[in-house]
């Protein structure tokens, strides 16, 4: 299945791998030699692929000090549809010369498929820091999120809507949660931090996060305690100074804990369907684009009370590009097989089986066309960009001439993923 980790050079800090190797994988192997990927993986990592991430660009770990998934990349081995093997560049810098290997990254798969892929590695951290901080509004929210991803300090930085914080709330076991940073805290050497903290977790029991209010998550890390602890404490500063309430530090310690949890949130808390459409936006312009994203939900609010549709939303910072904005739909519907096949068994016995809902299904995908269009008007860029999002109508007609060439060029008769990109 291709998902081999083929060469970890030590000397040149970089590691090569088959497409197919997941984040989680990749993880594990680098940790035990103190090493990781300046972005390290999705909270999907467990499934998820370095081909993958590569393909669709993606964001998490590590994006809020180094970014998005593609640019911890250094050259790629990719196969072309006619089956010629091409090597994007050197395997220890990019760009060597136009970048190639760009013009593969992000590509969703419609211009090559990956083989191998040479990634960057840096020392992984020795030491972290956690803090979450609550807020009134949105403005806030994005604000403090903003001064944080610009200052550096923070290496992951993320929040949810009050109606994002209830679902967590409701689908998060304590048990699990107390369990999972235990783990967490036995890595890092200390068994009474473990024993300290696991009690702390059961103890702040489901009062450690106000749910009727927006949430902001800081992680930081460093060579020394010391230096992440400065680092947290300027984060602290700046979300303070934007009309924070600092609260209990329990969502970023069980997240960092496990980093790479099961699938289980492909459906909601009563086994809903769930669909997240996202927009990565420069901070300046991200208030306006929540603004009316509010204001097109509170629009179809009658509507989607009547269907059992409701909403959630994430924001995070991404190093150097701004903010990531995804609005989540849950709607009441039948899952499917590929929610059978992911979701852990325990857990879906837990849920209630849903009968298919056509109305609701019908409404959800206008509401996540209505989006995609809201994202476009908003002038967002997007990961996962697929069949999805309105990447042509972007460009400027001497990009997009050149985007059609490229890809006649690489594939003339349409066989890569067609459709893909607009293409």
């Amino acid at each position: 299945s291709m998902d081999r980790i083929l060469e970890i050079n030590e000397t040149d800090m970089t590691v090569t791998v088959e497409a197919g190797c997941t984040w989680a994988a990749l993880y594990e192997a680098l940790r035990a030699k103190g090493l990781r990927t300046p972005f390290w993986g999705t909270l999907s990592g467990l499934q998820a692929t370095i081909g993958g991430g590569m393909s669709q660009n993606c964001v998490f770990w590590g994006s809020g000090r180094y970014g998005t998934a593609a640019q911890s990349c250094i050259a790629m081995e990719v196969v072309l549809a006619d089956g010629t093997i091409l090597n994007t560049g050197a395997k220890f810098t990019r760009p060597y010369g136009p970048d190639l290997t760009g013009i593969f990254l992000a590509d969703t798969g419609s211009l090559g498929m990956k083989a191998n892929i040479t990634l960057r590695l840096v020392p992984e951290a020795e030491a972290h820091g956690y803090a979450s901080f609550s807020f009134e509004t949105h403005d806030d929210t994005l604000a403090a999120l903003g001064e944080i991803e610009r200052s550096g300090v923070s290496t992951e930085c993320f929040g949810f809507d009050p109606s994002l914080n209830a679902i967590r709330m409701k689908r998060d076991s304590l048990t699990s949660d107390a369990k999972a940073l235990g783990k967490m805290m036995k890595k890092q050497g200390s068994v009474w931090g473990a024993i300290k903290e696991g009690a702390k977790v059961v103890a702040a029991g489901r009062d450690f996060m106000d749910e009727a209010k927006f949430s902001l998550h800081v992680l930081t890390e460093a060579r020394t305690q010391a230096a992440a602890d400065d680092d947290l404490e300027h984060a602290r500063k700046l979300a303070l100074a934007n009309g924070a309430t600092e609260t209990e530090n329990t969502i970023p310690k069980i997240v960092r804990a496990n980093p790479f949890g099961p699938l289980n949130s492909m459906l909601g808390p009563e086994g809903q369907r769930w669909a997240p459409v996202h927009g990565l936006l420069p901070h300046s312009r991200a208030v306006a684009c929540y603004d009316a994203i509010k204001t097109l939900f509170a629009h179809h609010q009658d509507e989607m009370d009547a269907l059992g549709i409701f909403t959630g939303t994430l924001v995070s910072g991404v190093s150097g590009s701004g903010a990531i904005i995804e609005p989540c739909l849950y709607w009441p519907d039948a899952s499917n097989p590929l929610h059978r096949d992911t979701v852990e068994d325990a857990h879906l016995a837990k849920l209630p089986q849903l009968d298919a809902n056509p109305e609701a299904w019908a409404f959800a995908q206008k509401m996540k066309q209505a989006l995609v269009d809201l994202f476009y008007e908003q002038g967002a860029a997007h990961l996962q960009i697929g069949r999805t999002y309105r990447y042509r109508d972007s460009l400027d007609p001497a990009a997009d001439a050149l985007l059609v060439h490229l890809k006649k060029s690489l594939d003339p008769r349409g066989l890569m993923n067609p459709g893909s990109l607009g293409l």
